[in-house]
């Protein structure tokens, strides 16, 4: 059963109106992330992923991120959409956070743009922001949308979305 989407105010996006099948696109903002003291990221080359119900995914250069702080990690996943997944481990400082990360070596057509690119589950991180908002991770243990106060939902992940 779909949820009554929040209603969004000037100026912020309902999840609700975002594509399915998703959506890249390039967008003007920094990204920052932080993990164990350390800042392992900050760029504002970032792309997001939009799909419906879920807050909106960031995808940063894998040349952003501070050496050493990206290593392989156990594990793969497929995307209808995006292709097949692999997961990378993220180090900063003394913290070590395995499979945090993700990446589409070689994603489907469309989406092209994530090949050389990474998103970060904000959930295991020091901070992940966006221009300067700290983030909240999306519910759930899969998914890995970032929320900001530019997003409303509900968002997938919740207890009962699993059908949305």
């Amino acid at each position: 059963m779909r949820p009554v989407p929040a209603s969004a105010a000037p100026g912020q996006e309902s999840v609700w109106d975002y594509p399915r099948p998703p959506r890249a696109e390039a967008v003007d903002v920094r990204v920052t992330i932080d993990l164990g003291g350390e800042r392992v990221v900050d760029t504002r080359d970032v792309v997001r992923v939009l799909e419906t119900s879920h807050p909106p995914v960031y995808y940063v250069p894998i040349a952003a991120f501070a050496p050493g702080s990206l290593e392989p990690a156990a594990g793969r996943s497929f995307c209808e959409f995006k292709g097949a997944a692999r997961y990378l481990t993220v180090r900063g400082g003394d913290s070590v956070a395995e499979r945090a990360a993700w990446n589409y070596p070689t994603p489907s057509a469309g989406f092209e743009v994530l090949a050389d690119r990474v998103a970060v589950y904000a959930g295991p991180m020091d901070a992940c922001t966006v221009d300067g908002e700290t983030v909240v991770p999306q519910p759930g243990g899969f998914y890995g949308g970032w929320i900001t106060s530019d997003v409303v939902g509900p968002f997938k992940g919740v207890a009962g979305s699993f059908g949305w």
